[in-house]
């Protein structure tokens, strides 16, 4: 019997039963823009409903051209758009699973020169000022928005989910911040929130009563002349009148300078939010945002915060999540860490979503992990994440392996990740790999400088080196100096660092590193409260869009940073797209200071010599940690196969541009397939 008896109750509908409260949330993957992209979507969304998710929403689909997320995106219009459709809802249906489809208006986030929007507003993130819609195109939105329902139905969806938050263009409607329209869809709040009313009303008349309808709230803004909660409540108040049989929790708009699903939110985050508004509405809610394990959902439903869990990305990290928390096996599901990095950042990118921790994700039509046909056996030399993921897969598929680091433990870099204020998930992946390996019978030797000679004798068919990197010593005078240490020295080895440091390095490593030095104590990521205070978020919601005349309390830093780079241009412009500008805000504030465009010329007593714009200047600091890249351990393959043992290099070991768990793991994963 399962431990987890509120996530497995089913939830009565009245025409249809959802058979658990875990619903896999709406993200696009870009698969619904590739070629044979529906067989590929079809078999990622099966695959979850075969890992017993109960409720399954699709990636955002447009209702017309105008609505667009960026050029020549999905949108469901004709009869066509339908029958393509059918090989996704026959898919999930096949595997006994219910899935809905998300109508996505991007209005001005439209990343393309048709977008439209209630004023002629552009957004700090789209290049392409948007269209005013007329009085006649409100009311085509509307008709396009109930026709790509009814389109839904056709296809075989069971239901729809009406996007209304994180700014898309229902919510560009209902906020001051982006209607300036004079007409009866503008001033007046009740004005503002006819759009949303309509488009509930008339698409429950279009569908009947058995379809579900699902409306996306923005409950929690959190942009400057966002929605106050009473205006919040009143709109739900109004969408469930009208029809809708569920609400979904949204968080945030796009353009929010607020992390509202990074991995330094902490678990849970806003769930006090749905909490609040289930004491105004009486239709099931979901509530949504960096919920990953059963453990947190559990607690979620049993304190009546409510009704259904929405989680995307954990879906893309593991799909039996489901089925393993119903079989009290949470230790075995492969977490997601919410670092973005596979997933948002590719599709910002234009490319295919997949997962950091599990790159199956999206390419379930070509990377399984199949019985091998031939038994080898391998050595892998190094337990990182490219180590982990290349031993456990190929033990998977038969083979007999023996995974050595010299090291005490597992884990490789991710053991100094894990230890960064903000990356305490990354905990869960080195339990998730040790599960792994007690489940496939790695043989694991740790402790163990594994040498050539130790590898021919014995007599390996193949050997896997993920031997990881080591730190990238600068050719600066007074390298070293007792005051210079690098990043292994602050993270793995604890040596002591002043009250005033140079970061050398602006990459992930100089960002992880600043980050650690500018905190004591415990990480606000582990204390939802803390957190809100220190970004500025009002829990009591009687500040506007829950940020308006709340001033943020950050805790100052122990320590002085300076973080130097030798390129111009601006700090973390290499991290990703949708994490890079948190790393900077956090930094800025602790007041650390960036200084770019340098040249180091000595290290002494005195402190870091360095020329910028053509003067020499000096930095009096206690401690420089170098942060400046890393080059790959690969000693071993020469002699390797000299002695003609096949051999394959991969993770940091292979290339060592930058720490890159995403390219390690992938390379690892595709390598121990094939093997």
């Amino acid at each position: 019997m399962t431990q987890y008896k509120h996530i497995f109750e089913p939830l009565d509908l009245g025409f249809t039963t959802l058979k658990n409260r875990i619903l896999m949330g709406s993200m696009h993957t870009g698969l619904e823009e590739e070629k044979n992209g529906f067989e590929k979507i079809a078999a990622y969304y099966a695959e979850r409903a075969k890992g017993g998710v109960g409720l399954i929403i699709s990636g955002g689909i447009a209702p017309n051209v105008q609505g667009w997320t960026g050029p020549f995106s999905a949108r469901m219009s004709t009869k066509k758009h339908a029958k393509q459709h059918k090989v996704i809802t026959d898919a999930v249906h096949i595997e006994g699973g219910k899935i809905c489809m998300q109508i996505l208006h991007a209005g001005r986030y439209g990343y393309h020169p048709f977008a439209v929007a209630p004023s002629a507003i552009k957004s700090p993130i789209s290049p392409f000022k948007p269209f005013k819609l007329k009085q006649s195109g409100i009311k085509r939105t509307i008709r396009d928005f109930v026709n790509a329902a009814k389109l839904a139905k056709l296809a075989g969806y069971d239901g729809v989910e009406i996007m209304g938050s994180e700014g898309y263009l229902i919510n560009q409607f209902i906020s001051e911040r982006t209607n300036k329209r004079t007409d009866n869809y503008g001033g007046s709040y009740e004005n503002r929130m006819r759009l949303p009313i309509a488009l509930v009303k008339q698409t429950r008349e279009a569908v009947g009563t058995e379809f579900i309808i699902i409306y996306r709230l923005s409950m929690l803004d959190l942009v400057e002349k966002g929605s106050t909660w009473q205006e919040v409540v009143a709109l739900g108040k109004e969408i469930e009148k009208v029809g809708a049989t569920i609400i979904n929790t949204g968080i945030g708009w796009h353009e929010a300078r607020i992390p509202t699903i990074a991995t330094s939110v902490p678990r849970a985050a806003f769930t006090w939010v749905t909490k609040k508004m289930k004491e105004e509405l009486s239709i099931p809610l979901v509530t949504s945002n960096r919920i990953n394990m059963p453990e947190t959902a559990e607690k979620i439903l049993a304190e009546g915060d409510a009704d259904i869990i929405s989680m995307a990305r954990p879906f893309l990290a593991d799909s039996e999540w489901v089925n393993k928390a119903e079989a009290n096996k949470s230790d075995e599901i492969n977490t997601c860490i919410g670092c973005n990095q596979a997933c948002l950042d590719h599709v910002f990118a234009r490319k295919v979503a997949s997962c950091l921790v599990n790159p199956r994700a999206c390419h379930e039509t070509e990377l399984n992990y199949l019985p091998s046909e031939i038994k080898k056996k391998i050595a892998v030399v190094g337990a990182g994440p490219a180590g982990l993921a290349a031993s456990t897969i190929a033990a998977e598929r038969g083979h007999d392996v023996t995974l050595f680091d010299s090291d005490k433990e597992t884990g490789g870099q991710f053991n100094m990740a894990k230890q960064i204020p903000g990356k305490e998930e990354f905990y869960e992946t080195i339990r998730y790999f040790n599960k792994q390996i007690e489940l496939h019978g790695v043989t694991l030797k740790l402790n163990t400088r594994v040498t050539t000679e130790d590898l021919k004798a014995g007599n390996f068919d193949e050997v896997i080196l993920a031997t990881g990197i080591k730190p990238r010593t600068l050719k600066v005078e007074g390298i070293d100096h007792p005051k210079v240490i690098n990043y292994i020295d602050v993270l793995k080895l604890k040596k002591p660092v002043g009250k005033r440091v140079a970061v050398i390095g602006a990459g992930g490593i100089g960002f992880d590193v600043s980050e650690y030095l500018t905190h004591e104590g415990e990480s606000t990521s582990l204390n939802i409260d803390a957190w809100l205070n220190e970004w500025g978020i009002d829990k009591t919601l009687k500040a506007r869009s829950g940020i308006e005349g709340i001033t943020a309390e950050v805790h100052p830093s122990p320590r002085e940073i300076f973080m130097f780079k030798r390129s111009k241009g601006k700090f973390g412009g290499n991290l990703g797209k949708t994490t890079g500008w948190i790393h900077r805000s956090s930094l800025k504030k602790k007041n650390v200071q960036f200084i770019n465009n340098v040249q180091y010329t000595k290290i002494d007593d005195e402190g870091l010599h360095y020329v910028q714009n053509e003067v020499q200047k000096v930095l009096a600091v206690d401690t420089i940690v170098i942060c400046a890249g890393q080059v790959p351990l690969k000693e071993l393959v020469a002699p390797l196969e000299t002695e003609g043992i096949k051999v394959h290099v991969v993770g940091g070991a292979d290339i060592a541009a930058e720490l890159d768990a995403k390219l390690a793991i992938n390379q690892a994963c595709r390598l121990a397939a094939k093997i």
